[in-house]
């Protein structure tokens, strides 16, 4: 196949054979085979099956280690790209250093994820309607893949702005032929689908973590709905949304929906079974490290690829007490800038491994590899304990879970919404009280609820969780933090749209890079 159809193509297949190349998914299931599009959707269980197919999306991890996290911690202020050479993986080398073009960096694979999630979703809502089940639980399974559908758009909006709007299965014979959209038109999408979703009385409120950990809840639609609008500045719909997430009392439990921030931040940290899927996750993306990931096909993998990436090279330990760390590939490293904002931080222990520090104090040794600082991502970094060498390589078998969206990052959105209507922020306010229920839970006192304190505050909390690139885009405070690493206002706001997309098809390169949508 020509590399030029990178969204099409792939997107075709999934949705001929939805069944036939997932990676992981809310539940143990690894459905196999390459059915036809037109013999499948027989009963409950294939249509289960498709629904599988569209979460797997929400994890996908690029054959080249190419993740939306990765991509967007390398392009902000708090890291560097990092890894073995200034070539390793350039796809994160040229967003880092600001010399992408449309010909590379990140953006394949991020147009290749959104488009794969949508089309498996455009599969499975036009298959729906047509399958043998009750009808409660297909109710159910085609508003979790309205607000599935509204995320990948999202995203492909937010990295793109100029994309087609693709709402059905496309054919051989239009596939080349599909217009752009105004991003106006694609945010109008997005918000029908989360308020259908919402709509639907079969969506729960929440769902059994034993079972069924990780699939949208009114919740979740509730939560990126609120940040859909947050990204249009649509201030009032999103406190709206957010408070009715946040609940009543900021630092106590949600009653409607379950949330609550955890009492030990480092708790969000940890891999075991029975830290996933807990009070704090709104959305999440699950990994395992039993699934015997390798080479062949790394993004088949159900492992979190982050684990090995961030860990620093050729770590040794010396003394008896150092760290357990694997030795990784030295991707993402820490700038001093985000280590002297979170130093005498509590959370900074559980964010920055100091590799520098270790080194000086004998505890441990690393090779210094590119663009080396001394500081690695500690909320990532694989470990011994918690590896995997069952069946597989691993490197590639992390079972560490991803963050979408937690209480504490809603918490703070709403803080900004509240104080973009006008509030004051100050003692009293509810803007004042959601910034200090994040401050509170690891022990820092309260301050006034100002949009430079929350934007602060989201750095500290967020760290490396890949919040922090958009948070400066949509703030307009890009240009100033990241002009010395070669941002152009007026260009690098988005991703070019990629090169072979645009060769023979109605697609148009955007204005800010050199073309005339």
């Amino acid at each position: 196949m020509n590399k030029r159809k990178i969204s099409y193509i792939v997107l075709l297949a999934a949705g001929i054979s939805m069944a036939g190349a997932c990676k992981r998914s809310f539940v143990e299931v690894n459905p196999k085979g390459s059915n036809i599009d037109g013999n499948y959707y027989r009963n409950q269980a294939e249509a289960f099956t498709g629904l599988v197919a569209v979460y797997d999306i929400v994890g996908y991890q690029g054959n080249g280690f190419v993740t939306k996290v990765g991509a967007l911690d390398a392009a902000s202020d708090d890291h560097f790209a990092g890894g073995g050479g200034p070539n390793d993986v350039t796809a994160l080398q040229v967003f880092s250093n600001y010399t992408l073009t449309p010909a590379q960096g990140p953006q394949e694979e991020m147009w290749r994820m959104g488009y794969s999630g949508v089309f498996r979703a455009n599969v499975l809502l036009q298959k729906l309607p047509g399958v043998p089940m009750d009808e409660n639980l297909k109710s159910r399974y085609a508003a979790e893949t309205k607000v599935l559908r509204a995320y990948f758009y999202f995203d492909l909006v937010r990295f793109f702005k100029n994309i087609p709007l693709v709402m059905e299965p496309l054919t051989l014979e239009n596939m080349n032929t599909v217009p752009q959209a105004t991003p106006q038109e694609v945010y109008a999408q997005i918000e029908k689908d989360l308020t259908e979703a919402l709509a639907d009385p079969n969506l729960p409120d929440q769902v059994p973590k034993a079972t069924e950990g990780g699939r949208v809840t009114k919740g979740t639609a509730h939560a990126l709905l609120g940040k859909v609008y947050l990204y249009q500045k649509k201030w009032a719909q999103a406190v709206t949304e957010f408070q009715e997430v946040n609940g009543a009392n900021p630092g106590q439990v949600s009653a409607k929906y379950g949330y609550n921030l955890l009492p030990d931040f480092g708790d969000l940290w940890k891999s075991d079974n029975n830290s996933k899927f807990n009070s704090e996750s709104i959305f999440e993306i699950a990994h395992t490290a039993t699934s015997a990931g390798s080479w062949n096909c790394v993004s088949c993998t159900e492992g979190n690829v982050l684990g090995v990436m961030v860990g620093p090279r050729a770590y040794t330990p010396i003394a008896a007490n150092a760290p357990d760390y694997v030795s990784g590939w030295s991707f993402l490293v820490i700038t001093q800038s985000l280590f002297d904002a979170i130093h005498g931080d509590p959370r900074y222990k559980y964010t920055v491994a100091n590799l520098d520090s270790m080194e000086k104090n004998n505890i441990a040794s690393y090779q210094k590899a590119n663009m080396n600082t001394g500081y690695f991502l500690e909320k990532f970094a694989g470990r011994v304990s918690t590896r995997s060498d069952a069946g597989g390589n691993w490197e590639l078998n992390f079972g560490q879970n991803m963050y979408e969206i937690r209480l504490a990052d809603t918490y703070l959105m709403e803080a900004e919404a509240r104080v973009q209507t006008g509030e004051s922020g100050a003692a009293g306010t509810r803007s004042y009280q959601l910034l200090n229920a994040v401050r509170a839970r690891v022990g820092l006192p309260a301050i006034n609820a100002t949009l430079d304190n929350i934007f602060a505050e989201r750095r500290l909390e967020l760290a490396g969780e890949g919040h922090r690139w958009f948070d400066l885009v949509r703030s307009g405070r890009a240009p100033s933090v990241l002009g010395s690493r070669g941002f152009v206002a007026g260009k690098h706001e988005i991703l070019p749209i990629p090169l072979l997309e645009m060769e023979n098809t109605l697609i148009e390169q955007s204005k800010e890079w050199g073309g005339t949508k």
